[in-house]
């Protein structure tokens, strides 16, 4: 009993400290080696993961204050959205079934005009983070107005966001010019410079809904800041066609001719791009957000994601936003349609396997926004950003591997616990950062006031 004791004391006195030590049947590490633990641990300590290995070795080298054991669950990385618009969680399904152009000027525009203000985008934005935190994602990257009110509820939430304040060439809600919106963008990108959580970037719309000058000063006052911009780019085949008729080349090589890409990009939906605008996307290191569901949704298209990863293009996935184009947040969704399209459109069954979608909704997710030093994979050092999915419902049984379930047919809702920056802000599908019942509520309000404003 006395050699018991004296072993126990020197194993505890020669491990090292974490705040929470986490098991599971399975870790999906999503890093370089795509390492897939089988009875797996990760020690966390204060916002960072200190160690990832099997369970035997963690807990012999590690004294935790904490543990969360989920003997049939598997823990991945945080799921990595690269485009949406989250306070337009309050406009989801107000005119589906349109097609990009008509959903926008006709519906979408005019309904930001008669509701969009502070208010409405912190509920709205609330809603989103409610619903994406319990989907499993833990960074969200956001294009809208009074972005400044959207980093604030991310930050209320827990959450991680590069979060992008709009600049377009006509009178919005937050800002009546372009030089308006960039003099705002400018304070946001003072405001939120070198916080934990929050990325500030800048947001131009599209090329077809602002100026060349703008687009122009837009690039000068990100690279000023070293922030990113977040732009939709060949979203459809009008859009390259206006271009083409107005400047005689593509959307993307009119953006290239301005030096619109001399600096961090994220270029949301790139549905209609060819060979040369791929090229130049690359050699300028520009991100791509590919939205299957927005684009499926909208027929805009099915972008070139198998030709875009050949070339070395960065490519992630977005939801996009829910009011038309999708109507949620869930990356699982995405994940799927993203396979499944790429393989309709090839006719190849292998273009793109789950291995490579749950790239893209992680540590390629994590490249496309420049974070891939601090999130996307579990590995020692990276922030502590991961979910806990359960193995235990009737869509995980049986199991035979591990990433094709979580792609082809776990879902948003198996989700269970969630860790952001060390801190949990779901335990057991409780979000414990936000007033989900207030959030509901609220959401109910604006639908009345959003019906009354369009005499509908």
């Amino acid at each position: 009993m006395r050699l018991f004791f004296s072993f126990f004391i020197a194993t505890a006195l020669s491990a090292a400290p974490a705040d929470w030590i986490l098991t599971a049947r399975y870790v999906v590490t999503s890093d370089a080696q795509h390492r897939i633990i089988e009875d797996g641990a990760i020690a966390v300590q204060d916002d960072h993961i200190l160690a990832v290995g099997p369970r035997g070795e963690i807990l012999k080298a590690y004294q935790a204050k904490q543990r969360l054991d989920r003997p049939n669950a598997a823990i991945m990385p945080g799921l990595i959205n690269t485009h949406t618009h989250a306070a337009m969680s309050l406009f989801r399904g107000i005119a589906d079934d349109k097609v990009l152009q008509d959903w926008l000027e006709h519906y979408i525009f005019p309904a930001e005009a008669k509701n969009v203000s502070p208010d409405f985008v912190r509920w709205g934005t609330r809603l989103a983070c409610l619903e994406m935190l319990l989907s499993g994602t833990t960074t969200f990257t956001d294009m809208y107005y009074f972005e400044d009110v959207v980093a604030e509820a991310a930050k209320e939430a827990g959450m991680r966001g590069v979060l992008g304040e709009t600049v377009i060439g006509f009178p919005v809600a937050d800002a009546k010019t372009p030089a308006d919106a960039l003099a705002l963008s400018e304070k946001f990108l003072t405001r939120w410079a070198r916080d934990p959580l929050i990325v500030p970037a800048v947001a131009p719309h599209a090329l077809y809904t602002n100026s060349p000058e703008t687009l122009t000063a837009v690039r000068a006052l990100a690279n000023k800041y070293d922030a990113p911009v977040l732009i939709h780019l060949a979203e459809t085949k009008k859009e390259n066609d206006d271009s083409r008729e107005k400047y005689g080349k593509s959307a993307t090589q009119e953006l290239e001719s301005i030096h619109f890409f001399e600096g961090r990009t994220v270029a949301a939906h790139g549905v209609w791009l060819d060979d040369a605008d791929i090229a130049t996307l690359k050699l300028h290191n520009t991100g791509v957000a590919h939205c299957p569901s927005s684009n499926m949704k909208l027929s805009s298209g099915a972008a070139p994601v198998v030709k875009l990863r050949a070339a070395g293009v960065n490519v992630g996935l977005g939801p996009d936003g829910p009011a038309g184009s999708n109507n949620d947040f869930n990356m699982f969704e995405e994940m799927d349609l993203a396979a499944k399209l790429q393989k309709l459109m090839t006719m190849d069954p292998q273009a793109l396997p789950a291995r490579a979608v749950m790239d893209m909704a992680t540590i390629d997710g994590a490249k496309v926004l420049g974070l891939d030093k601090i999130t996307g994979s579990l590995e020692a050092g990276k922030r502590a950003d991961l979910i806990e999915i359960s193995l235990e419902e009737p869509n995980a049984i049986p199991l035979y591997n591990i990433e094709s379930q979580i792609v082809y047919a776990l879902k948003g809702e198996d989700v269970r616990d969630v860790m952001i920056n060390g801190k949990w802000v779901v335990r057991n599908r409780t979000v414990l950062t936000l007033n989900a019942a207030a959030i509901k509520q609220k959401a109910v309000e604006y639908q009345k006031r959003v019906v009354l404003s369009l005499g509908k």
